[in-house]
């Protein structure tokens, strides 16, 4: 049975300040903070039948403004196929950090021997997170390839931020070096 109800009229009194607190630290940004509870906001009046009353108004829009932050990271590191990863395969000091993707040819290019690398490149990759040690390589696809924000992998495994971001720099470091070995 539900014990928390929901009044959208009292909102942006109780609520906005919270939730632009906890956004500006995320994204670093004003404006996309602003947006982000705005939609927020937005979202919550438009799923208000879903509420079910078993979280507190606030617990039930940080969710919401959670998925809407992870939806715009999702969107500015999809910008042209780019991923969330930088990995250093080279230690030339002029290609440093370039992304990886930046070395894998365009898929619409429509060259045979493009998509032959890049089948070749998928499949070293796939290899190479294969050697991983399986938490390693389980926390490093949820947070480089499926999106997953640092609080639910930290959650999910029972690990503090700076555990996660060693385990995610060990796993970069040994894909650089796998890849290094077997793919350049």
């Amino acid at each position: 049975m539900s014990t928390n109800t929901i009044d959208p009229n009292t909102w942006v009194d109780k609520y906005s300040d919270y939730l632009f607190n906890y956004t500006i630290v995320r994204v670093d940004d004003k404006e996309i903070a602003q947006d982000l509870v705005q939609e927020t906001f937005f979202a919550g009046l438009k799923s208000m039948k879903n509420f079910k009353g078993e979280a507190s108004e606030r617990t039930w829009l940080i969710s919401i403004l959670k998925r809407k932050i992870i939806d715009h990271y999702r969107k500015i590191n999809s910008n042209k196929g780019k991923a969330e990863v930088r990995i250093n395969y080279s230690t030339d000091s002029e290609t440093e950090g370039d992304w990886l993707e930046e070395r894998v040819a365009d898929p619409f290019d429509g060259n045979a021997e493009s998509e032959i690398e890049n089948d070749e490149l998928g499949l070293a990759i796939h290899n190479c997170m294969e050697k991983l040690p399986e938490k390693q390589s389980i926390i490093f696809k949820m947070k480089t390839i499926q999106g997953f924000d640092t609080e639910a992998i930290c959650n999910e495994f029972d690990i503090t931020a700076s555990n996660l971001w060693v385990i995610i720099h060990r796993a970069r470091t040994a894909m650089a070096e796998c890849l290094e070995k077997n793919w350049f």
